[in-house]
């Protein structure tokens, strides 16, 4: 009465809510509907009302499994017109699920026509082409409803009744499992075998102190319809029973036929035509070298025949479904989130002792509840046969009574001591019932019943009595419904994608850069370069020669560094790229050389200010288009040709000046560093550096034994491995002066010998010899 006071109303009577209290009270009444009575299941007999209700109209149109397949829309058209207030659309599309042997591991719907396939299962056809009929499976919910064990609701018109809860037999909940998103929460149960969660169901019986570590031993994991591998850790499964959360990781399975590899078994609703389009689009884009081809073969009598054909028979197949298990959905997870509406009708998220027990006390208290509605009808029929054999024995005085008194009925509960039950029974018989033969079939009957109210009052009477029953009738189930585990759970890490670098084929490529700046690869390792087509005005700058899984390392004319993949480079059937499209350069800076090298092996760079120091390859190569500084060199400095360090304990380092000295040492005594300007690599006067009258014309790497040709324009001077090393001095002294005539150092060539066997190949010396000075 006071809520009714205080409660404002407008001039013409309606009700005033503030708007932030009406729209949380409405969304929250939307929300519980939406939780309680259409997204998630029960744990009683594992279903959503829609389910429930499609299942029940079924049964009482006598579409069951014995019967003739009726079409679908007419069992449609009898739950949302009678049971179901919602769209006819939704309604089928649960039925369908419940129909598809690749959806539902016990489906409880038995379809004819096209019901959807793995491939695509929404590809089903409308309510109106197909028709179905329960399953066998559907008896486990179905067996019990009109034994006097289940609670009914009116419908939502109140013209008919429906069952709360339909009185399984098994705990549904966990054998087919379901997904639903409510408001604010969501489930994703997965499916198990029947057998295994039986069994959990009589251990729990007989031992309630069971621990679900106890119960997993039992009920190792799920059990999808697919047969896939279930790779996670018995940790891990544990601790998704545990806290009813978590992720089951699922992996195709494959054998090795005939060097090729095939896939038998995908992970649950994955189909094969995704699976081949991930792979085609990965080979297109050149991400899986090692297949050469991929063909679905699935057809009706195999349902899933993926072959996967290597490009040659050196590849390892199972490193190669390792790689398939990462990047594709040949390994998948799957959410677990038990998240279910528990007998107090209440949504929480239940480990799995929690889910057993549950419905353990819904089953004991159905079967309980069965007994006693039992029970009664044999004590009614009891009642009613023993008044009826008491007037046999009576019967003329009976009849007369019927015949000559007023109020027979009266009478008779006066004369036998009969209850007005017996009495309405006994004048309703028809005459031919009192014959001798009819005598004896209501004591053999009377006989039954009596010893059937001796068993159900054993039964009701005895806890452990009941649940041997139970147990006797769950078994019974068993063997009818029950069948092996589809999915092996094999415990495996985490599938590891094999790298990129290592995707792409290992083969010799050269890395060609241009005057212009123009850079392409071509396959192969010895690549004329000089005589390739450029672009009008352009010609040969650089080249360097690898591996196509290599970086390419541009050095530019500032002192800076690029590393640009060699697999990303343009074929150099064509003129190439500009540098600038794989690398963001800076405003005027182009790049001058090209180098490739590999962990652990070293380069020597410098400028023709006579600058520089040893470089490890890994200190070129850059993560990102932006580049690094790698030299710091002055505005009109040059910066010279990279020279690859083989040995930098027994490499000696040729350096030749502009005006014709020629200092030779160890390529150990440079500096080892990652960026900066260096050491001085020969002694030049700084004044006549700075107005460019001396510098660095030429420098090489001398490795052990080899000889070496001094070239000055056309004429020659050529030194041995033994005068090279007698000339061996010191990095920054001045160097030896080459004689008149030979001090415009053009090039150094040097002449490395086949083998030590072969010793020093030196060339032939000119009619003069020279001495340095």
């Amino acid at each position: 009465m006071s809520d009714q006071i205080n409660k404002k109303f407008s001039l013409e009577g309606i009700e005033l809510l503030p708007l932030q209290e009406f729209a949380e009270e409405a969304y929250l009444n939307y929300s519980m509907n939406v939780i309680r009575d259409r997204a998630l299941p029960s744990v009683t007999d594992g279903m959503k009302p829609v389910q429930r209700r499609i299942i029940y109209a079924m049964s009482k149109l006598g579409i069951d499994p014995k019967a003739k397949h009726s079409k679908s829309a007419r069992t449609v058209g009898e739950v949302i017109g009678k049971y179901h207030p919602h769209g006819d659309s939704a309604c089928y599309q649960a039925m369908v699920i419940m129909a598809q042997p690749f959806t539902y591991r016990y489906p409880l719907v038995d379809g004819q026509g096209n019901w959807g396939d793995v491939e695509d299962p929404k590809s089903f056809a409308a309510m109106r082409y197909t028709e179905s009929r329960l399953a066998p499976y559907s008896d486990v919910l179905l067996a019990d409803i009109n034994t006097g064990c289940v609670d009914w609701l009116p419908n939502f018109d109140g013209t008919v009744n429906e069952p709360k809860f339909l009185p399984a037999r098994l705990p549904n909940i966990l054998l087919n499992g379901t997904t639903g998103i409510a408001v604010g929460m969501a489930t994703d149960i997965p499916s198990h075998n029947l057998n295994e969660v039986a069994s959990a169901v009589i251990a729990l019986m007989d031992k309630p102190e069971l621990t679900v570590a106890d119960l997993m031993k039992y009920v190792p994991g799920p059990d999808y319809p697919c047969g896939c591998e279930i790779t996670n850790s018995e940790q891990e499964l544990k601790d998704i029973y545990e806290t009813g959360r978590g992720f089951v990781r699922q992996r195709a399975v494959y054998s090795i036929e005939k060097d090729e590899i095939v896939i038998k078994a995908l992970p649950f609703q994955v189909s094969g035509g995704s699976i081949e389009r991930q792979i085609a689009d990965l080979m297109s884009k050149k991400k899986l070298p090692m297949v050469a081809a991929i063909t679905n073969a699935s057809d009706h009598s195999c349902s899933c025949k993926i072959i996967i054909t290597p490009r040659s028979k050196r590849v390892d197949l199972d490193e190669l479904m390792e790689h398939l298990y990462a990047v594709t959905d040949l390994e998948k997870r799957y959410k677990v989130n038990l998240n279910i509406l528990g007998i107090d009708g209440k949504p929480a998220i239940k480990d799995l002792k929690t889910i057993l027990s549950e419905w353990l006390t819904f089953r004991i208290n159905t079967v309980r509840r069965r007994l006693n509605s039992r029970l009664e009808i044999v004590k009614k029929r009891l009642h009613l046969l023993d008044g009826f054999l008491l007037i046999v024995l009576n019967i003329d005085e009976v009849i007369d009574i019927i015949r000559h008194e007023d109020n027979p009925k009266q009478k008779l509960i006066e004369r036998f001591n009969l209850s007005d039950a017996q009495v309405e029974y006994i004048l309703e018989t028809k005459l031919r019932q009192l014959a001798r033969l009819e005598e004896i079939k209501l004591k053999a009957e009377r006989d039954k019943l009596v010893e059937e109210q001796k068993k159900l009052e054993v039964l009701l009477g005895s806890e452990t009595k009941l649940k041997t029953f139970i147990k006797k009738e769950i078994q019974s189930d068993v063997k009818l419904y029950g069948d092996e585990r589809k999915c092996r759970i094999v415990q495996k890490e985490v599938a590891k994608a094999i790298s990129e670098d290592e995707l792409v084929p290992s083969t010799p490529a050269t890395v060609i850069l241009s005057k212009m700046g123009w850079v392409r690869a071509a396959s192969g390792a010895d690549i004329d370069a000089e005589n390739m087509s450029y672009r009008s005005g352009d010609a040969f700058k650089s080249k360097a020669s690898g591996k196509t899984n290599d970086k390419a390392c541009f050095i530019t004319n500032k002192g800076r560094v690029y590393a640009v993949d060699v697999k990303d480079l343009p074929s150099a059937r064509g003129q190439g790229e500009p540098l600038s499209a794989k690398a963001n350069l800076q405003p005027g800076e182009s790049a001058c050389h090209v180098v490739i090298g590999h962990n652990n092996e070293h380069f020597i760079v410098a400028s023709d200010k006579a600058y520089g120091f040893m470089v490890k390859a890994e200190d070129l190569q850059t993560r990102n288009k932006a580049g690094k500084a790698l030299i710091t060199i002055d505005d009109d400095a040059t910066i010279l040709k990279p020279l690859f360090v083989g040995n930098k304990d027994t490499d000696l380092l040729a350096v030749a000046s502009k005006t014709g000295r020629l200092l030779i040492y160890k390529v150990n005594e440079l500096p080892e560093l990652s960026q900066g300007k260096g050491n001085k690599l020969i002694g030049i006067n700084g004044a006549k550096l700075a107005i460019g009258a001396d510098g660095i014309a030429t420098m090489e790497i001398v490795p052990e034994k080899a000889s070496m040709i001094i070239h000055c324009g056309k004429r020659t001077i050529n030194l041995s491995s033994k005068e090279i090393e007698e000339r061996i001095s010191s990095r920054s002294k001045a160097g030896d002066l080459l004689p008149r005539g030979f001090q415009k150092i053009d090039y150094l060539e040097v002449i490395v010998p086949k083998s030590e066997e072969d010793g020093v190949q030196t060339p032939p010396i000119e009619e003069t010899e020279f001495t340095l000075e």
